[in-house]
């Protein structure tokens, strides 16, 4: 679990935009991934699990609820995007929430996030806002938007 965290950790610090704020500290993502019901994804360049945690250039956290899914986290490292590792793990995500009986995914997201898209892609469905939700950043407050979308 140690080497997971440690790749979690290495890709969201240089995924996650500081200016933002959004980035998780070490403790939050153990705390986190020492629940039972929270999951997480390593991707490598091609979106399947690497063969080692150093691997890995993206990764997929979430918290399962009765039956329905919550994306809390998802980053691929800035030279590793834009050729389909987001989508590989969301996909592969989507599976296995799908097998552990869930039937929603949702998540949320800052108001112009450039992963609106690939959400938008993938199936997912804006259902709320939540307004000036996201105090941090030079130029925020930013809206808070929820997506979801149903996988059963």
């Amino acid at each position: 679990m140690e080497d997971a965290l440690d790749a979690i950790m290495r890709i969201m610090e240089r995924a996650f935009d500081p200016a933002y704020g959004e980035a998780w500290n070490r403790r939050q993502v153990g705390d986190s991934l020492s629940l039972r019901n929270t999951h997480f994804l390593l991707a490598d360049r091609t979106g399947r699990e690497p063969a080692k945690p150093e691997e890995a250039v993206g990764f997929i956290m979430s918290r399962g609820v009765v039956d329905e899914e919550e994306l809390l986290l998802i980053a691929v490292l800035p030279e590793a995007r834009g050729h389909g590792v987001a989508t590989a793990l969301l996909q592969r995500f989507t599976k296995k929430a799908r097998a552990r009986g869930m039937c929603r995914i949702f998540l949320e997201m800052r108001d112009g996030n450039p992963a609106e898209k690939l959400y938008l892609q993938q199936g997912f469905s804006t259902i709320g806002r939540r307004r000036n939700y996201y105090k941090s950043g030079s130029d925020g407050p930013f809206d808070a938007i929820t997506f979801a979308r149903m996988i059963a």
